[in-house]
């Protein structure tokens, strides 16, 4: 067989045509210093912030220094597996988490890793976990449709309204988690998911908040997103806006989110780490100047759409811890001007027995009485009123030997009233059994009852309505309002369960 010198140059002239070369331009650099979570990356010139770095072993970190030859990243994985010199390559990507219907019911950390045991989630969306703008104010409405909590004292005096950012703040050990759990427990057939952001807690704390909502069935419609203090400050950095981004899911497909953050003191703490191994200048409290910042855009991520972008609504709870009630400390302050209002949960109260130990004097919610039910407003207008007479005239009375009848009876009233507000843990009550309690006080028809017997008597009477009286809780829940019909059924039950109760007085 011969072979022909032009089949060879036609041969390899077709071979050369369709030779291509695929170039892969990679930004790349190597490490210079690695620890405390945190590693500085000489080179990686086009880095953003934010951008996801690989390190090797398929450790990940996130860029948030940016220098004139190096960038500083936080590690989001073991950082044990990475030593000086390593090659880091910048992947064009932004920290991401995964949303929607698979997350519900699931224990994960800030980077969609499921913590729970249950297998890996599947999920069909993703979301980067900082985002660069929040809905505008056109494209939000004003709060005015409520979120219920169960706590009596707060749906009557601080409500909360969906779309709202109301702050829980108080010295440790004073009921912040509690409140926060039970108003999970009560959106249970209210169609509002909800998002559970542990921030450095205890592990067994975080076990048991998981235990209490899987006893009573609320992981049914709970994410929890959790960080135990033995987690790195980039994990703890990172958790409540990766919380948020799953709550923003369900608020821009027209659904309604409640996302609690517990705490924003650790987050704070978290940052303040990171910012000064990072080398950020210090401000007050060693705190960089951008944490004002950080937690407004945060918080502002929280809205009532407009009913032209679906009407979803994203609901926020922070929780800020006080170190001896101090509400001027800088974290407190910030937070507090940032948010819709504030539930300041008291030492003393909590003490004294007045569960929820809220401070009623300086608590306040921006939105007011515009996310309440109709029936509501009727009967709390009068027991804000009440409450803030008897709170002047018992500070008065400390000094008096001698007082009128007037006096003693807006005391005795007050006194009343606030056995009424109290509350035990993981016993959320509708709006009907509020209304019953709260007019029961209001009208006066505890006023001849002892003090110590006021909420057991109050307990029995709703237990008594229900079986004699259903259709007045039946429809009180269903109208959201206390009609005279209603009122006046009310008053006959009233009545009646006085007399088959001797010996109350």
């Amino acid at each position: 067989m011969q072979i022909k010198a032009d089949e060879i140059i036609q041969a390899l002239e077709q071979k050369i045509k369709s030779f291509e070369t695929e170039l892969k331009v990679e930004n790349v650099g190597y490490v210079v210093q690695i620890g405390d979570g945190v590693a500085r990356v000489f080179g990686l010139e086009k880095a953003m912030v934010s951008e996801l770095i690989q390190f090797p072993n398929d450790v990940m970190g996130m860029v948030l220094n940016l220098e004139e030859d190096s960038v500083g990243c936080i590690i989001l994985g073991d950082e044990k597996l990475i030593k000086e010199g390593d090659i880091a390559k910048a992947t064009g990507k932004v920290v991401q988490i995964p949303v929607g219907e698979t997350v519900i019911g699931r224990v994960i950390n800030p980077i969609g890793v499921p913590l729970d045991g249950k297998g890996s989630i599947v999920a069909k969306h993703f979301k980067p976990v900082e985002i660069s703008e929040v809905p505008s104010v056109v494209e939000r409405q004003p709060v005015k449709e409520p979120l219920q909590t169960g706590w009596t004292a707060i749906d009557s005096m601080i409500p909360i309204g969906r779309g709202q950012r109301e702050l829980i703040l108080g010295d440790r050990q004073t009921g912040k988690t509690t409140i926060a759990i039970d108003t999970i427990l009560n959106q249970k057939g209210q169609n509002v998911y909800c998002i559970y952001v542990a921030i450095g807690q205890k592990n067994s704390t975080i076990a048991r908040v998981v235990d209490t909502l899987t006893k009573y069935g609320a992981m049914e419609y709970t994410t929890v997103v959790s960080t135990s203090a033995a987690d790195t400050g980039s994990l703890q950095f990172l958790a409540p806006a990766a919380g948020c981004a799953i709550g923003e899911y369900f608020r821009d497909n027209g659904k309604h989110a409640l996302v609690i953050y517990d705490d924003l003191t650790k987050h704070a703490w978290a940052y303040r780490q990171l910012s000064l191994i990072l080398r950020r200048p210090p401000g007050r409290e060693a705190y960089p100047g951008d944490i004002f910042n950080l937690h407004s855009r945060l918080l502002e991520r929280a809205a009532k759409l407009s009913n032209e972008k679906g009407g979803g609504s994203l609901t926020s709870l922070p929780i800020i811890e006080t170190q001896l009630g101090d509400v001027s400390a800088y974290i407190p302050t910030n937070v507090i001007s940032i948010t819709d209002g504030q539930i300041y949960l008291e030492t003393d109260l909590f003490n004294s027995g007045i569960r929820p130990a809220i401070n009623i004097g300086i608590s306040v919610s921006r939105v007011g009485g515009n996310a309440q039910t109709k029936g509501m407003k009727k009967v709390a207008g009068k027991l804000r009123l009440e409450l803030a007479q008897y709170r002047e005239l018992a500070a008065f009375a400390q000094f008096a030997s001698d007082l009128d009848k007037a006096t003693q009876a807006q005391l005795n009233r007050g006194e009343r009233l606030m056995e009424i507000l109290k509350q035990g843990i993981h016993d959320p009550r509708d709006l009907a059994i509020q209304l019953i309690s709260i007019y029961l006080g209001t009208s006066g028809s505890v006023d001849e009852i002892a003090v110590s017997k006021v909420s057991s008597f109050t307990y029995e009477f709703v237990k008594f309505v229900n079986q004699k009286y259903p259709s007045i809780r039946e429809t009180i829940n269903s109208t959201k309002e206390l009609d005279p019909k209603n009122e006046e059924s009310l008053k006959l039950a009233i009545s009646e369960f006085k007399t088959m109760q001797p010996g109350t007085k």
